[in-house]
C-alpha cells in the first residue's frame, strides 16, 4: 500500500488542529452582547407587548399566527411565555458574556432568539439568521477554553492557551465569505454594478427606513459616495479571494510566486480593514441593528491567537503565550 497519506486521513488531521480559541472567545463575548442588545432594546423601547404578546394581551396580532413552534408547544405568545422567553435569552447572553457553560449558554440564546425571532417575524432583521448561525456554531465550538470564568475556575487564567478545536473558527470565516459573496452576487442593479451609475448608496442614505438622521444634504458628496458603492460590491464579490489567503498562509513553506506574494502583501488585513470602515459607516450613518456589530465581532476569529496578541487594544488583555505554542497554523 501507498505510504502516502489518504485524501480522508489528511481532512481528519486539519480538522483535529488545535489552537487557543482567543478568537472564538471574543466572539463569544461580543455575541452575548449581541443578545442582550437585541432583546434590550425591545424592553427599553416598552415594545414587549405590542411586538410579542397575542392580541388579548395587548399585541397588535391574534396568537394564533406565532410561527415559533417552541412557543405554539408551550402555549402560545402569553405574558408569561415570552418573559420566560426573554429571562431564557438573558441568562444565555450573561453566560456568554462570562464563560459559564458557554455552550449551554449559547444554545438557550439560540433557541429563545429563535423562538421570539419566530414570533413575529416582522419584528426582525434580514440578519437574523447571520446571529443564529454563529450562535449555533458557538454550540459547537470550545469558546470557554479562554477568556472565560471556567477557564479562570480550571487554570487561574482567565486567557490561557488550553488547546481548543480550531475548525469552529474556520467555520466562521467559511460564513462571512460566503454571506459577503452572495450579498456582492445579488447587487444585479445598474445602480451597483461597474458601467452604471453607482448610486445605490446615495439612494439608501435617503430611505428614511434606514438612515439615522437626514441626509437630504449628502448630494454635494454624490461622487463620494459612487466610488464607496463600486467598492462595497468590489469587496463583497471579491471575498472568495479570503480563502485562497488562508490558504497560502497555512502553506507559506511550499513554493510558488502567487503564494509568496500572497504571504508579503496581507490582502486579508487590507480587505478586512475596509471591511471594518464599511460597518462603522453603516453603524454611523444607518439604522440596521446590530447587523454590523456581529460581523465586526466575526472579524476576530480571521486571526490565529498570536496575531490578536499584536493589536494594540487587544495586548493589554491578552498575556503572551504560556507556554508558547507550536503546530500548524500560526498566521491562518
Amino acid at each position: 500500500m501507498s505510504a502516502t497519506p489518504s485524501l480522508w486521513s489528511r481532512w481528519v488531521r486539519r480538522l483535529d488542529h488545535r489552537e487557543p480559541a482567543t478568537g472564538l472567545a471574543l466572539l463569544r463575548i461580543c455575541m452575548g452582547l449581541v443578545l442582550f442588545m437585541e432583546v434590550g432594546t425591545v424592553w427599553w423601547a416598552d415594545l414587549i407587548d405590542v411586538l410579542w404578546f397575542g392580541i388579548d394581551d395587548g399585541g397588535y396580532r391574534p396568537a394564533g399566527t406565532t410561527g415559533s413552534w417552541l412557543i405554539k408547544r408551550l402555549g402560545g405568545p402569553s405574558p408569561a411565555v415570552i418573559y420566560g422567553l426573554i429571562a431564557t435569552a438573558l441568562v444565555g447572553a450573561s453566560g456568554l458574556v462570562l464563560g459559564v457553560l458557554p455552550r449551554v449558554a449559547a444554545f438557550l440564546g439560540l433557541q429563545a432568539f429563535l423562538a421570539l425571532g419566530w414570533n413575529n417575524v416582522h419584528a426582525g432583521g434580514s440578519y437574523d439568521p447571520l446571529i443564529t448561525n454563529i450562535l449555533w456554531l458557538l454550540v459547537l465550538a470550545d469558546s470557554g477554553s479562554t477568556g472565560s470564568v471556567t477557564a479562570w475556575r480550571k487554570t487561574g487564567r482567565w486567557w490561557p492557551d488550553t488547546q481548543a478545536l480550531a475548525w469552529p473558527r474556520y467555520l466562521v470565516v467559511g460564513q462571512m465569505v460566503t454571506l459577503y459573496t452572495s450579498t456582492g452576487l445579488q447587487k444585479v442593479s445598474a445602480t451597483w454594478v461597474p458601467g452604471g451609475d453607482l448610486s445605490a448608496l446615495y439612494y439608501i442614505l435617503q430611505q428614511p427606513t434606514w438612515q439615522r438622521f437626514d441626509m437630504s444634504g449628502a448630494a454635494w458628496v454624490f461622487p463620494l459616495t459612487q466610488l464607496v458603492t463600486l467598492l462595497t460590491w468590489i469587496f463583497e464579490v471579491g471575498a472568495p479571494i479570503l480563502v485562497l489567503a488562508f490558504w497560502y498562509r497555512a502553506t507559506s513553506t511550499r513554493p510558488g510566486r502567487l503564494r509568496a506574494w500572497f504571504n508579503r502583501v496581507d490582502l486579508r488585513a487590507i480587505w478586512l480593514g475596509f471591511g471594518a470602515v464599511m460597518h462603522v459607516g453603516i453603524m454611523l450613518l444607518m439604522d440596521v441593528g446590530t447587523f454590523s456589530l456581529v460581523c465586526l465581532a466575526s472579524y476576530f476569529c480571521f486571526f490565529h491567537a498570536d496575531e490578536l496578541r499584536r493589536f494594540p487594544v487587544l495586548r493589554r488583555w491578552l498575556p503572551p503565550p504560556n507556554p508558547p505554542e507550536t503546530g500548524f497554523p500560526r498566521t491562518a
